[in-house]
């Protein structure tokens, strides 16, 4: 089948023909962004894989009653587990207890350090050399990297295989989403970008049947980091970013790719077009290539990128601190971890009805502010062994429904925000703020030893400054997506000012010839 096209020439701007090229959401779309749901899999294992990897066992010394010490009282070199649940796991093949318990946690910050990692580095790849071929190269350094981990025969080599692992793990992350948002258009943006993150609770709740079955950190290493070697065959299934393509100024290749989807979806396109100078063109007059240095370097991009990153670092720690917070009340360890993948799901739905309706701004900010009050109110339930636990885990959970509002809003609130030509930084940045929210996660969590407020008072105002810095945010609904830097700087700021109609519909005025697309 073939594209219908017309024989007019017609000069088009670049986002209006990736619009009437690829519609909102097609035939071509759909079958793209399945093929990136599968990442969301492999992506969630290796983040939450440390729970069954360090998965707690009972232990004590050999020969000995107590934990850490032999009865003389000197320090135990020799445990003996409780095997009935895992056969083995990293604490057991490496003794990680007593002294040595606090590298479990130190597995985990190196985890975190290297998702912010490959949030950086692959990002940057992915604005310089394309979507495509970073993401690829980012699933087969999973699968290598993984499946060495599980044949690591010292703790170090581990260790270094999971923070690699963990880099190619962040690349994915960023990538595979901002290639998402840029093959949609109008309220598809919305619709399916606040769906894909639904295959990573799936991963989060196939996780547990895996490590159910297993039983065993080895086999599970192995079982969770082998699948990510199928993104081979995303050379030939999937296609760049046009784009991206026409961002830097590749307009016969994204031409190619345009013409195949205006042919899956049944679009027309002109018989020859002609475009204006590219942002690429415009960046090497100039002498200078688009970095993170432009998110930074003028007034507005600069309070937007503060602001969203702000609220990324709030979205992190909430997620994972109080998870960690629910898991310590106790239970069955599958359960628990099945328990709390289930809880976001609902913040995604919820999501999905209010995008479009309340705008992403709003969304935002209410997400936040129902995870700030729902943690508040966890002060006035202290643990106390006369009273129940229930009234803490349903406020708990309600924080979670709050950040799982808040959590996808941001990844499509930042696609919005920034420009095409620094789009994958600017949501790599934003990750890197979630992974050092949630590398503090864990310290804000133990604070609860000492008192039964700071925990929660915590959880609670990080997510109320986030509300706040939240208005501080333009409304993107509506809006097309910028593609340059001086359209990302001039986007939000105030109309009036705007030096012409284009600029006055980046600047957050609803842009009619956007209302097409909605209709799909």
């Amino acid at each position: 089948m073939t594209s219908r096209v017309r024989d007019a020439s017609k000069v088009m701007d670049e986002e209006e023909l990736a619009q009437q090229a690829m519609g909102g959401c097609g035939r071509w779309q759909v079958t793209i962004i399945l093929l990136l749901s599968l990442l969301k899999l492999p992506i969630a294992w290796t983040q939450l894989g440390i729970v069954f990897l360090a998965a707690p066992v009972p232990f004590r010394c050999v020969n000995s009653s107590h934990a850490c010490v032999t009865e003389e009282e000197d320090s135990c070199s020799a445990w003996k587990y409780d095997r009935s649940v895992f056969s083995e796991t990293i604490v057991t093949e490496w003794n990680l207890v007593c002294s040595r318990s606090q590298l479990v946690n130190i597995t985990q910050l190196v985890l975190m350090i290297g998702i912010l990692v490959g949030n950086i580095v692959f990002s940057i790849a992915a604005d310089r050399y394309g979507r495509k071929m970073p993401l690829i190269l980012s699933g087969v350094l999973q699968t290598l990297t993984g499946c060495c981990a599980s044949f690591s025969p010292w703790f170090s080599i581990f260790l270094l295989m999971r923070f690699l692992q963990a880099v190619a793990t962040g690349g994915a992350m960023t990538i595979g989403f901002v290639l998402c948002m840029e093959i949609l258009s109008g309220k598809w943006r919305t619709t399916v970008t606040t769906l894909s993150h639904i295959p990573y609770n799936i991963g989060h709740e196939t996780m547990v049947g895996i490590a159910y079955y297993t039983r065993n950190w080895r086999l599970f290493q192995l079982a969770v980091s082998f699948p990510s070697i199928l993104i081979i065959a995303y050379l030939w299934l999937i296609p760049e970013s046009p784009r991206w393509l026409m961002a830097v100024g590749r307009h016969e290749e994204a031409l190619v790719i345009l013409k195949s989807a205006a042919a899956t979806n049944k679009n027309e396109l002109p018989g020859e077009i002609t475009f204006s100078t590219t942002e690429k063109q415009r960046i090497e007059m100039e002498g200078k290539k688009p970095n993170i240095i432009d998110l930074l370097r003028t007034p507005n991009m600069r309070k937007k990128t503060l602001a969203m990153c702000f609220n990324w670092m709030a979205c992190g720690l909430g997620f994972y601190g109080l998870a960690q917070y629910i898991s310590t009340i106790g239970g069955n360890i599958f359960i628990n971890v099945a328990v709390s993948g289930i809880f976001v799901v609902p913040g995604l739905l919820v999501t999905l009805l209010t995008l479009d309706r309340f705008g992403r701004k709003t969304t935002l900010i209410g997400g936040q502010l129902l995870a700030s009050v729902s943690c508040f109110l966890i002060i006035f339930f202290p643990e106390a062994p006369e009273r129940s636990d229930l009234p803490r885990v349903a406020l708990a959970s309600l924080g979670i429904l709050g950040i799982g509002i808040s959590f996808p809003t941001a990844y499509l609130y930042s696609g919005e925000l920034f420009p095409t030509v620094v789009r994958n930084v600017g949501i790599g940045s934003g990750s890197m703020s979630a992974r050092i929210g949630s590398m503090i996660a864990p310290f804000v969590a133990s604070l609860s030893a000492d008192s039964d407020f700071l925990t929660p008072l915590v959880f609670s105002l990080v997510p109320l400054t986030g509300a706040f810095l939240g208005l501080l945010l333009p409304e993107t609904r509506g809006c097309t997506l910028p593609q340059t830097l001086e359209e990302g700087e001039t986007f939000g700021c105030d109309p009036d000012a705007a030096k012409n109609k284009s600029d006055k519909d980046l600047a957050g005025v609803r842009n009619e010839g956007f209302q097409s697309d909605r209709q799909v």
